[in-house]
């Protein structure tokens, strides 16, 4: 069985690269891609895949917009559950909520294998995963752990005003100004922070709150002014800025 990994965190690619031929030396891991943009290049050449584990947050976008334009049959690995609905018209199969479990991957290799060639199955098969879905959504922490010299601090999620990567470490401010080096990265961050945080770029995920004002800049990107001491430029491309106001605004995304 050949299959592609559609991930951008390296570690949990890794993973589940390790766990699909675990569960089955036969399969071929053919390709691993981390981004939308990679994705649309490389679906351009014709490719010989049976199935794609792929997850729906990337760095610049949304797994969906390679999908979408695809034949192939998918099995979602992601943190979020609000995207149940897309996914299965994104010729998903199952829909695997992390931390995955070898279990979990198991049955959905055993699914693909139950329902090629059966659309009918498929079918149901799909409503029945979307039931369980909606049935159980795991909570998102309400603080994050941060370790600070000799301690153990638990701070909520929002008396963080913003997250940010410089030299491959992630620094987290509070709205008082105090700043910490949190253990997860800003993808797993992200994941679990809930809808009062934005991914503006791969540097930044940002609180509402933090907001200040957004001005318009050259090529029509936006630059985030933010009402916390923070020296660098906070930029928006011109591709993710509408969904930035519209997230900005309140408004579900």
């Amino acid at each position: 069985m050949k299959i592609i990994i559609i991930e951008d965190e390296r570690l949990t690619a890794a993973d589940l690269s390790a766990t699909l031929t675990t569960i089955d030396p036969t399969i071929e891991i053919v390709k691993i891609i981390k981004s939308v943009a990679e994705g649309l290049a490389y679906f351009t050449q014709k490719i010989e895949v049976d199935l794609i584990f792929s997850d729906i947050r990337l760095g610049d976008g949304l797994s969906f917009d390679i999908l979408s334009k695809l034949r192939i049959p998918v099995v979602f690995c992601t943190a979020y559950d609000e995207y149940a609905l897309t996914a299965f018209k994104a010729n998903g199969i199952d829909y695997i909520l992390k931390p995955f479990t070898e279990k979990e991957v198991r049955k959905s290799l055993e699914k693909f294998k139950q329902l090629t060639g059966n659309q009918e199955e498929t079918i149901k098969q799909k409503y029945a995963v979307l039931t369980e879905i909606f049935k159980f959504s795991p909570p998102k922490p309400a603080s994050l752990l941060i370790r600070h010299r000799d301690m153990i601090i638990p701070i909520k999620f929002d008396q963080f005003a913003l997250f940010y990567l410089e030299n491959n470490v992630v620094n987290a401010v509070t709205f008082d100004g105090e700043k910490y080096h949190p253990s997860k990265s800003l993808n797993e961050l992200e994941q679990i922070a809930g809808n009062t945080f934005f991914r503006v770029n791969r540097q930044y995920l940002i609180h509402r709150n933090v907001v200040k004002h957004a001005s318009n800049i050259l090529s029509r990107k936006l630059s985030i002014s933010v009402n916390v001491p923070h020296d660098a430029d906070i930029l928006i491309s011109r591709e993710k800025s509408p969904q930035f106001l519209k997230w900005l605004s309140g408004e579900e995304l």
